[in-house]
């Protein structure tokens, strides 16, 4: 092995592509370097994660989910022993393949594309970076999208099944949306790569890194989902010493996230929470002390979850290089039923607001729209990076599948733009 890194394997660090070894910087350093300058991930700068990209200067993006997500992640893999750059890249590519209004988008896709097999965000990541997204091509001029190693690759597939093995859709997303789709990780056409990257690893199994990257997705989306509530005026947690609201906030946790815990085991959690010392007990007012109160509490908050599973780790003796399959993430019950916690406290009070229901209503007719209208006018109205896919797709099924990645790769604001000006020329 010309770079050996501890704990990883010579497989771990080859290429769909082989490459030529390059020293200065790990293979790994430059899977996480290749991420950061793809246009995917500058496209997510413009995609919605819980409410759309221009609602505010303060809310956030999927871009800055994603940043978040990795900044959490890497400083977990630190403290475990994982390569931080595996777990870093895994979490700038996590979200890669998520399309036009985020989960919502989703859903319309996935009926769009039911008979060629689905579409899930997952899968279409999956996808971006073995495929669409350039950098490598092969001598024949196929491209292999980013050509990451196996061990990067496998630590961003979050759902290691296709679709015929996927279980059925249950719960509610993050952003409150149910959870329609079914969550799997590979298309059928993208079978070669998948089971090169898998190996010999048993089916369903998730590497510690992919692991690792879910947690922090967890943590940071429920802890700043209920910042962006606060200084939207949506959340106010002294608030919560009401207990008859605690009682339907707790609902929503058992039919949104959490259906085998009781509001005992919930009440508990926001006991323990309510006792940090930046909860606050007053109203917020938007001043620039309460700003910097709720900052010191979103960092509490983040550094108590992570600290949970850091001495859940020692506490159970696992080795202290966690990488691959060496041993499974473990997260204690009473941190998972903290996020539940922060997680319903922000599907309550923020998404369960009446007039979501008919923007999202808006927007799946919208992407519907245009996957047929973008079918019905052919190869001349996709991107050029498209095109190409378009005319030498073997037949209808394939046609509509490039149509598809086509719609994905949009952006909030350019997925209006298009349906306005495909469905004016209709």
């Amino acid at each position: 092995m010309d770079f050996p890194i501890a704990g990883y394997a010579e497989a771990d660090l080859d290429r769909y592509l082989p490459e030529p070894s390059r020293y200065g910087r790990s293979p790994f350093e430059r899977d996480r370097a290749r991420i950061v300058h793809s246009g995917s991930l500058r496209r997510l700068a413009a995609k919605t994660q819980v409410v759309g990209p221009s609602s505010s200067d303060f809310t956030r993006n999927r871009l800055t989910h994603t940043l978040e997500v990795a900044q959490v992640g890497r400083d977990l893999a630190f403290a475990l022993g994982c390569d931080a750059n595996v777990v870093e890249a895994a979490c700038l590519a996590h979200d890669l393949g998520h399309p036009p209004f985020g989960h919502n988008g989703e859903a319309a896709l996935n009926a769009a594309a039911e008979q060629i097999g689905g579409f899930e965000g997952n899968a279409q990541t999956l996808r971006l970076i073995t495929r669409l997204e350039p950098k490598s091509v092969t001598a024949d001029g196929k491209s292999v999208g980013l050509n990451l190693t196996r061990a990067v690759l496998d630590a961003a597939c979050k759902y290691p099944w296709g679709i015929r093995d996927a279980p059925a859709p249950r719960g509610r997303h993050g952003d409150g949306l149910p959870r329609a789709v079914q969550k799997f990780g590979v298309y059928d056409d993208d079978r070669p790569v998948f089971e090169w990257m898998r190996g010999a690893v048993p089916p369903g199994a998730t590497c510690v890194e992919a692991q690792l990257m879910d947690f922090a997705d967890d943590v940071a989306y429920s802890v700043h989902d209920v910042e962006d509530g606060i200084v939207a005026g949506r959340v106010q947690l002294s608030s919560l010493a009401d207990a008859g609201l605690r009682a339907a906030i707790w609902e929503t946790a058992c039919d949104w996230y959490a259906p085998g815990l009781g509001f005992g085991e919930f009440d508990a959690a926001y006991a323990r929470l309510a006792a940090l010392k930046p909860w606050p007990d007053a109203p917020y007012d938007g001043s620039r002390a309460q700003l910097a109160g709720l900052k010191n509490l979103t960092s509490r908050l983040i550094n108590r979850f992570c600290r949970g599973v850091q001495d859940e780790v020692t506490r159970r003796q696992l080795p202290l290089t966690l990488v691959r399959y060496t041993a499974d993430l473990p997260i204690p019950a009473d941190v998972g039923t903290e996020i539940v916690v922060l997680k319903a406290i922000a599907a309550h009070l923020v998404m369960k607001a009446d007039d979501r229901v008919a923007e999202h209503a808006r927007q799946r007719e919208l992407l519907t729209e245009l996957v047929s209208a973008y079918a019905a006018a052919g190869a001349d109205a996709l991107e050029p990076v498209f095109r190409t896919d378009f005319e030498q797709a073997g037949d209808a099924g394939a046609r509509l599948r490039v149509v598809i990645d086509q719609v994905a790769s949009l952006t909030d604001p350019s997925a209006v733009q298009k349906h306005a000006a495909l469905l004016r020329t209709a």
